[in-house]
C-alpha cells in the first residue's frame, strides 16, 4: 500500500513483506503477503471514535507492528488476564454472554511506529495494552464494541496468530 510506503520512508524504515490492515469503516481485517492479499477478516473494533490517546478506549489509527505474540499453543477460546491464560475457556465463565468482551485465544500486542502519532506519551499503543486478540462475542463481529482493541473469531485469530511475526506491520485506517 502506498500509505504504508510513504509512512515507513518518513520514518526511514523499511516495509514489511507482512502487513495487516485494518479498516475501521467497514470493520475489517485484510492480511498481505509481499503486496498480496492473502485473507480478509470480519472485525470489531472500538465503540467509541478513533483516538491515538490514552484512557480514550478508541482505537488507535497509523502504523504499527507486532511487538508481542502471546497464547501459542492454548486451545480456542482461552481467556487471558493481564496476558496470562487463565486455564478456563470463556464458556465457562457464568456471565459469558453479557460480560465484557474477554480476551481469548491470542493476543497480538501493536506497538505504534510514529512518534507523536502512536508512540510515546500520551499517545502510545503499547503502553495502552491495545491487542489483535479473540472475543468472547464472535456473533456481534462488524459492530464497534471493543474498548479499543481489534477483536477476531477465536478461530481466524489462530490461523493469523500462526501466519505472521513480531515486527511485522499493522495499518489503522479509517
Amino acid at each position: 500500500m502506498e500509505q504504508v510506503t510513504k509512512t515507513c520512508a518518513r520514518l526511514g524504515i523499511k516495509p514489511a513483506a507482512r502487513l495487516l490492515v485494518v479498516r475501521l469503516g467497514v470493520q475489517t481485517l485484510q492480511f498481505f503477503s509481499h503486496g498480496k492479499l492473502v485473507k480478509s477478516h470480519a472485525v470489531s473494533t472500538s465503540r467509541r471514535p478513533p483516538s491515538n490517546v490514552k484512557d480514550s478506549l478508541g482505537t488507535p489509527r497509523g502504523l504499527h507492528e507486532i511487538a508481542e505474540r502471546i497464547g501459542d499453543g492454548q486451545p480456542p477460546g482461552m481467556v487471558f488476564k493481564s496476558r496470562v491464560p487463565t486455564g478456563r475457556h470463556y464458556g465457562e465463565f457464568p456471565d459469558a454472554g453479557t460480560h465484557d468482551n474477554l480476551i481469548t485465544t491470542r493476543i497480538l500486542w501493536l506497538r505504534g511506529l510514529e512518534p507523536g502519532v502512536n508512540l510515546g506519551g500520551e499517545v502510545d499503543t503499547y503502553a495502552r495494552y491495545v491487542y489483535i486478540h479473540g472475543t468472547n462475542h464472535e456473533d456481534r463481529l462488524g459492530e464497534r464494541m471493543s474498548a479499543g482493541c481489534v477483536l477476531m473469531r477465536n478461530l481466524e485469530i489462530i490461523e493469523l496468530y500462526d501466519q505472521v511475526r513480531t515486527g511485522d506491520q499493522v495499518l489503522i485506517i479509517d
